[in-house]
């Protein structure tokens, strides 16, 4: 199956209008929606302080701590969790071994220094990546690779999985279309023993592979979803055993916050937060719309991972979950690449069949 380079050309007028017009009312409404999710966010630290509950970074500090002193993971982890009055059940609320064994091992300098080079090596694979589409193109996808990887940077990078784990996906997407792509694999399987939100991302790669008929990729890529689960399940194994009638169980993730807690948690985690709300609100819509005019293996997979995972977020998530988005960066902020592209195939569309345009006709 020959997959399309320019997927929003081949839509019908109606939803090309549809699209177009999303898009239009997305940015306009996003404005508003931020400035709401973030006096949502005050309202909920002060609520959180007020009950003496403790930011969960600190959590990890102290599990790391512990782990660091020779303690086992799941024992540290449960008795810090209910120090903290943190759910144990269901199993992934307590997060996988992986970031406090590697931290016991090298440190939180160590992962400060992991995130830094893979900041960098984001912005250069970005630009090799692009490079096939024009220098203009790989040139500004390094640099926004750079620009939305910046929380690479923040004091408490080494111990957010979901950051160091979204610098991972990045990474492997901009890989998972070249002859690197075995590496892409490692990396992706490495973000999501690091944090388990990062599954959909194999999930839709596999996907992607399946319809292009790329069946070593394929299978390659189902050996390493059995990997995964095998891991999983050891360490839901471990989270049971040291689990006590007593400890808390969570509440559920049925939020149905809607599309503005993604989009809310993609402005906190970049520097988009840097900028009015007039301009970051429409560029997060925007740089969405890009990923879903990319077309070509890797454009699809992004726009299937993106929308997949933003419409799981905007489902069930709830106010505090925000930070899930850490997971996209800073790939989803490439987007903006595509946007122009996006665009002009879009009103390719909006003028089939009534008009004939020679600049659409290869598309």
């Amino acid at each position: 199956m020959k997959l399309p380079t320019h997927p929003l050309a081949h839509l019908p007028r109606w939803a090309a209008l549809a699209l177009l017009a999303l898009t239009l009312l997305g940015s306009a409404w996003n404005v508003l929606a931020l400035d709401t999710r973030d006096q949502a966010q005050r309202s909920d630290i002060a609520e959180r302080t007020a009950r003496g509950e403790r930011p969960d970074m600190d959590l990890y500090r102290a599990i790391n701590a512990r782990v660091a002193a020779g303690e086992s993971y799941h024992a540290a982890a449960a008795a810090e969790h209910r120090e903290f009055a943190m759910p144990t059940s269901p199993f992934v609320t307590v997060r996988t071994p992986v970031l406090a064994w590697t931290s016991a091992w090298w440190g939180a300098d160590g992962w400060r220094t992991i995130a830094a080079l893979l900041w960098g090596a984001n912005m250069l694979a970005w630009f090799n990546a692009l490079r096939a589409d024009g220098m203009g193109r790989a040139l500004a996808g390094g640099a926004l690779a750079g620009v939305f990887g910046m929380v690479a940077f923040i004091p408490d990078i080494a111990f957010s999985h979901d950051i160091l784990a979204g610098l991972m996906l990045s990474l492997a997407l901009a890989l998972s279309a070249g002859r690197a792509w075995p590496l892409a694999l490692l990396l992706a399987v490495l973000a999501i023993l690091l944090r388990e939100l990062a599954l959909p991302f194999l999930l839709a790669w596999g996907a992607i592979a399946l319809a292009a008929r790329e069946r070593h990729k394929a299978l390659a890529i189902g050996a390493a979803l059995l990997v995964v689960a095998l891991a999983l399940a050891g360490h839901a194994w471990a989270v049971a055993v040291v689990r006590l009638p007593s400890d808390f169980v969570s509440p559920g993730w049925s939020g149905f916050m809607g599309p503005a807690l993604p989009l809310y948690g993609i402005h906190v985690t970049t520097l988009l937060h840097l900028l009015p709300t007039l301009i970051a609100g429409p560029l997060a819509v925007l740089a969405l719309l890009g990923w879903l005019g990319a077309g070509k293996p890797r454009g699809l997979f992004a726009a299937l991972w993106f929308t997949g995972f933003f419409t799981a977020v905007a489902l069930f998530a709830r106010q505090e979950n925000f930070y899930w988005m850490g997971l996209f960066v800073p790939a989803f902020g490439i987007g903006l690449v595509f946007v122009p592209q996006a665009l002009r195939d879009l009103l390719c569309a909006l003028r089939r069949p009534s008009r004939v345009d020679p600049s659409c006709a290869s598309r």
